[in-house]
């Protein structure tokens, strides 16, 4: 079948950075408008960022303690401030339409605050097993929190939807990013333990990672509780078609991360300190993706096809008409028939210099041994270009329908500056930009590449 939205999907060219990366002198709204405009300026049409749910404790936006909250923190400016009689209208409205999460979340949050951050399943038994005339003793002590919890989510929702708006009138498209796997500490979990994979004292009996392979001799243990497919199969998948409804409030497009767990996932025992015992875990791809088709109207998500990819994950993809990636960076292992490399690209496909879990292009490249730098060099033409811009051309003159760039491939700048280092928890998701920098990469040069390329 055919997409409707791909199929009318037309060339473009983006940028990928999460509102963390924006300059801390200014609140959201106002730096997230400038960067819109220096996009739009520049010929792009994306820009790409990552969950905008709340980080762990290691700031990582992929393991939230909710799918449908926004980070306050990206705000930057007074969130929970008493709310103007004028707006009291909007909130209530807002308050209706989000109903299905919003004073769980909340009630979450005063828990957690009440019991010292502990996680859910060590708050008192009443409260942990969600018994309703302790929900209802929460609500009466702590009205006035709850709703300074909600007021706050009512304006994130406020300032994302403005710029959302601004980006739409200068021709820009909202690309989200959603993690198939959620944290076993967070209000979905706590509202939806039958959702999962838990036992009598709601801790995961298995869980998620991936298996060993040539970088880990144990693998990956993700530790993230795995669906329970038939809990979730009998209710119409609608958990997983509401959150994608909110979703899609916030973007005209989602990334679908870890896409192969559409198909399978690779099942831990909890027990487990290491991945090497698991097993593949089927999961209905074909029946969920039916589903949220029903739902939703239409697909406009992007297949994170990265990693251990098989038959049937290719066969999900493909069946919906959803492009997959392709990440430059991994191209270049000597074989001509590398998927990666621009010449083997498709057209339903997305490609990126690198993504948030690669290092910059500049990095990249002055890591290489020399041998390997030859062969990238003679295959971009032996450009006189330095880098990044080869790799940056590229991406752009790919057969691609849509090209990504990471900012810090488009400023140029080397390994310090990168997002994430997968495997480590320590300094990852901090990297900020400076306008200066911005400022010194001439915007008529970057519009007239993506003009070259058919891009702009």
């Amino acid at each position: 079948m055919t997409d409707a939205f791909w199929s009318t999907a037309r060339r473009r060219s983006g940028v990928l950075l999460h509102p963390t990366s924006l300059p801390d002198n200014q609140p959201l709204i106002d730096s997230g408008r400038r960067f819109i405009d220096w996009l739009a300026d520049c010929g792009f049409g994306l820009w790409q960022t990552l969950p905008l749910h709340p980080p762990d404790e290691h700031g990582s936006p992929y393991s939230s303690c909710s799918v449908y909250a926004g980070h306050m923190g990206l705000l930057r400016q007074d969130f929970e401030a008493p709310l103007p009689a004028s707006e009291r209208a909007a909130f209530e409205h807002f308050v209706a339409e989000q109903a299905d999460w919003l004073h769980e979340y909340a009630r979450y949050r005063v828990l957690k605050e009440m019991h010292d951050g502990k996680a859910w399943w060590d708050w008192p038994a009443p409260l942990r097993s969600r018994e309703p005339e302790a929900l209802a003793a929460l609500d009466r002590a702590n009205k006035d929190r709850l709703d300074a919890i909600r007021i706050a989510q009512f304006r994130f929702h406020q300032v994302w939807r403005q710029l959302v708006d601004h980006a739409h009138s200068r021709d820009i498209q909202m690309v989200g990013d959603l993690p198939f796997l959620v944290a076993c500490d967070s209000k979905e979990v706590w509202c939806h333990p039958d959702y999962f994979q838990l036992d009598a004292q709601h801790l995961p009996t298995r869980v998620a990672g991936v298996p060993p392979d040539y970088f880990s001799k144990t693998g990956q243990r993700w530790g993230n509780p795995l669906y329970n497919w038939q809990a979730i199969a009998a209710d119409g998948f609608n958990w997983w078609t509401k959150r994608l409804r909110h979703e899609l409030q916030w973007f005209d497009v989602m990334r679908l991360d870890h896409f192969r767990g559409f198909a399978a996932i690779w099942s831990i025992p909890a027990e487990s300190e290491t991945a090497e015992h698991g097993e593949w875990e089927t999961v209905p791809g074909q029946a969920l993706l039916e589903a949220l088709e029903k739902g939703l109207g239409s697909l406009p998500f992007i297949a994170e096809d990265l990693g251990f990819i098989t038959p049937d994950v290719e066969e999900l993809r493909d069946s919906y008409a959803l492009p997959g990636m392709r990440i430059l960076q991994f191209g270049f292992s000597g074989e001509a028939a590398n998927p990666y490399l621009p010449h083997n690209h498709r057209q339903d496909a997305v490609v990126y210099t690198g993504t948030h879990d690669n290092d910059t292009v500049c990095g990249w490249y002055r890591s290489l041994d020399e041998r390997t730098r030859a062969h990238v060099d003679e295959y971009l033409g032996r450009s006189t270009e330095q880098m990044p811009w080869p790799m940056v051309r590229a991406a752009l003159a790919s057969v691609a329908i849509w090209s990504v760039l990471p900012l810090q491939d488009v400023l140029g700048l080397d390994g310090a500056h990168r997002m994430n280092i997968p495997g480590s928890l320590d300094g990852n998701w901090r990297w900020r930009f400076d306008w200066s920098q911005i400022d010194a990469v001439p915007t008529s040069h970057l519009r007239a590449l993506n003009a070259l390329y058919g891009r702009c």
